[in-house]
Formats: structure tokens, C-alpha cells, sequence
């Protein structure tokens, strides 16, 4: 028993050295929790480091963005790229109608027109008027080959033209739809309240 504590003891010590000179010389030990490398925030399938706007951080200058996605093809690029886009533009599209229905809800509520069940119905009247084939006038800001072969590409509107399709939805509503609006009609015209819901969060 006492012949081994030496040893043993003998054994730690060369350990600590190790690790002293390891840490001197600007190293650290593989078992050093710093050694592990930090996570990226936004990674592709593969879990490689990927731009932040591949996991919807916003652009400056855009007020409404998607991802679209397309898997490799033997089509090439330009197929992939216009696949992606194709399902980002149907991305946007489900953001806008969200983002409209809660301006109509908000305008109608603020000036006082209508009860509950017509300011909803003048809300959904409003989203059925939209489509991807409306926001075909969309940006498209990136675009980029994840490391999989997986096509990326981002679409967006930015203040201007999101307040001019806001606008154009709510007058095709309007249309469609007249003796839903009629009630509010008699307050103002079609073109102020289109305008006036367009400019709800300027």
C-alpha cells in the first residue's frame, strides 16, 4: 500500500505538469470544454454554418420575407431557383394575409364601424382576395446553394409595395363583396378606407 501512493501520487503531479505546460504554450487540453466550437445560430440540413436569412432573420429594408426551398435537380440551377421562389412567394403570401386581416381588424376597430362578426368577415373577405400569383412582384433579395445541394432563395416586399397590395386587396374585397362593405360605405368612400387601412401601421 504505501509503496503504490508514491507512484501514484508521482503520476498526478506529471499529469498537472502537462496540463500547465499545454495551457503555457497557448493550447488546450481536447478535454477542455473551450475546445468545443460555438453553435452557429442559422445552419443548413447538413448543420453547417448558413446565412441568417436562410432562418428568416430579418433584411434591413424588407417588411414582409419568406424561404423557399427546392431540392437538388438534374434540371439545373435556373429550375431549382425558380422552384424555390415559386415556394417562397407561397410563404409570403400566407404572412400577408395574416399581416392584412390584422390591419382591416385594427382600422374598422379604431374608427368604430361595425360589430365584431362583420369587422371578421370584412377581414376574411379581404385575405380570399390574395394569392401568390398577386405578390409575383415580390423581390427576390438572396439566393444561394446550401453545401447539400438544396436551392435557397428569399423573397420579400418592402414598405412601399406591401402598402400598395394591402390597398389593392382591400378594393378587390370591396368589389367582390359590396353589401359587406356597404355599411361601412356610408361612413367613406372605398378609396379612403383602402387607403386608410394601407396606412394603419405607418
Amino acid at each position: 500500500m504505501n509503496l503504490v501512493k508514491p507512484a501514484s501520487l508521482l503520476l498526478v503531479a506529471s499529469l498537472a505538469a502537462c496540463a500547465q505546460t499545454n495551457t503555457q504554450n497557448g493550447s488546450v487540453s481536447a478535454y477542455s470544454p473551450a475546445a468545443a466550437a460555438p453553435v452557429p445560430d442559422c445552419v443548413f440540413s447538413n448543420q453547417t454554418a448558413a446565412p441568417g436569412w436562410v432562418c428568416d432573420e430579418p433584411l434591413p429594408g424588407v417588411e414582409i420575407q419568406a424561404v423557399g426551398i427546392a431540392e437538388r435537380s438534374p434540371a439545373g440551377q435556373s429550375y431549382m431557383k425558380d422552384m424555390a421562389k415559386a415556394a417562397a412567394l407561397g410563404h409570403l403570401a400566407e404572412q400577408f394575409k395574416v399581416k392584412v386581416a390584422k390591419m382591416v381588424k385594427q382600422y374598422i376597430g379604431t374608427t368604430g364601424m361595425g360589430d365584431a362578426q362583420t369587422v371578421d368577415a370584412a377581414a376574411s373577405s379581404t385575405i380570399k382576395t390574395i394569392s401568390s400569383k398577386m405578390l409575383e412582384g415580390a423581390r427576390m433579395y438572396r439566393s444561394r446553394t446550401g453545401p447539400e445541394g438544396r436551392m435557397y432563395v428569399m423573397v420579400g416586399l418592402d414598405a412601399q409595395k406591401t402598402k400598395a397590395l394591402v390597398k389593392a386587396a382591400v378594393k378587390n374585397s370591396m368589389k367582390n363583396e359590396k353589401a359587406l362593405w356597404q355599411e361601412f360605405k356610408a361612413q367613406k368612400s372605398h378609396d379612403e378606407m383602402a387607403a386608410g387601412i394601407a396606412a394603419m401601421e405607418d
